[in-house]
């Protein structure tokens, strides 16, 4: 049998240079990336880097698992069920951290304060409520998981009311409009977009934000960074160049936001608890990129994170900068 010309062989070798990055280009854009999901306004550049297109701009494809809570995201984390948690309390992490060091690392965090409102307390129509003092022997409603009710009992704390003061339970998200709307509740610790959504139904109103910066860190205006998008480190060691591009296109979410809050919020409608009505009008949380943490930043988020040790919320100390990932 006759050599094959040379033209013919480059011809050839372009043609099988040419499928072999077609089949690379097919295989990067079948990226799977496990994502729990917390369907609040906090969850935002999820929603914005799926419909706008970021995580396919970084051939990601991402698969949604509804996590309600800290608790059930940590679950999957630990048992490598889910790769990242669109919002994870941080408390939670840092708690799961010191059971398996590693398994949430932060690439992006939420900071909550007098500004950027996500947790406040809210008190139903009708009943006469002007402080956190006035909830005394009242029935109050929570966001679930451990951080949240320890974030609503410090505050009442700092008010003066001991436990047995107050009834303090922990309710689904999803049924917390609706149960002030019973009046099942004399008020409630939620988190947005549910208060927005009580006020405009004229079922319930805020008395007080941003408790967690006031309480917690002495300063209404401090950033409490209370939550944020995590990795697990088997995600990060195991495929390292789709975590970085899954980062990629969070931070560009995250800029999106930031530079245009109001067409951003309208990724809130059908991703949330949030009506087209109210959407423009629901508060959104400060969201940063973990690279673009400054010295002050970490210094609040470690100050909120000792003050879960001291409460005995978080078993021992943590060092917040080794659960910070950066690319």
């Amino acid at each position: 049998m006759k050599s094959m010309p040379r033209f013919g062989r480059v011809a050839a070798a372009m043609v099988v240079f040419a499928a072999s990055l077609l089949v690379s280009n097919h295989a990067r854009a079948q990226d799977k990336v496990r994502v729990g999901v917390f369907p609040v306004a906090s969850t935002l550049p999820l929603f914005v880097a799926i419909e706008r297109g970021f995580f396919k701009e970084n051939n990601i494809e991402v698969e949604l698992t509804r996590l309600i809570g800290g608790p059930p995201n940590v679950a999957a984390m630990i048992g490598n069920q889910i790769d990242a948690s669109a919002v994870l309390v941080t408390i939670e992490g840092m708690n799961a951290n010191l059971k398996k060091p590693g398994v949430a690392m932060y690439i992006s965090l939420n900071s909550q304060n007098a500004k950027y409102q996500m947790e406040q307390f809210v008190v139903r129509k009708g009943l006469e409520i002007k402080s956190l003092a006035d909830l005394k022997g009242k029935k109050i409603m929570s966001a679930p998981g451990p951080a949240n009710v320890t974030m609503a009992r410090a505050a009442l704390a700092a008010a003066g009311l001991k436990e047995g003061d107050y009834q303090l339970d922990q309710l689904d998200m999803g049924q917390h409009v609706n149960a002030m709307t019973a009046g099942t509740f004399d008020a409630g610790y939620t988190l947005e977009p549910n208060a927005t959504v009580m006020s405009k139904n004229g079922v319930a109103s805020t008395f007080e934000a941003g408790v967690i910066a006031k309480y917690v860190l002495g300063n209404p205006n401090a950033n409490a960074w209370v939550g944020g998008c995590a990795l697990t480190s088997d995600f990060i060691k195991s495929r390292p160049d789709v975590a970085r591009r899954f980062t990629a296109a969070w931070g560009k979410a995250i800029k999106f936001i930031n530079d245009n809050p109001a067409e951003a919020r309208k990724h809130l409608i059908k991703n949330t608890f949030t009506p087209d009505d109210v959407v423009q009008t629901v508060p959104l949380v400060k969201f940063e990129m973990v690279s673009n943490l400054t010295p002050s930043d970490i210094a609040d988020f470690q100050k909120f994170i000792d003050f879960s040790v001291k409460t005995g919320t978080l078993p021992e100390k943590v060092d917040v900068t080794k659960y910070l990932q950066k690319f």
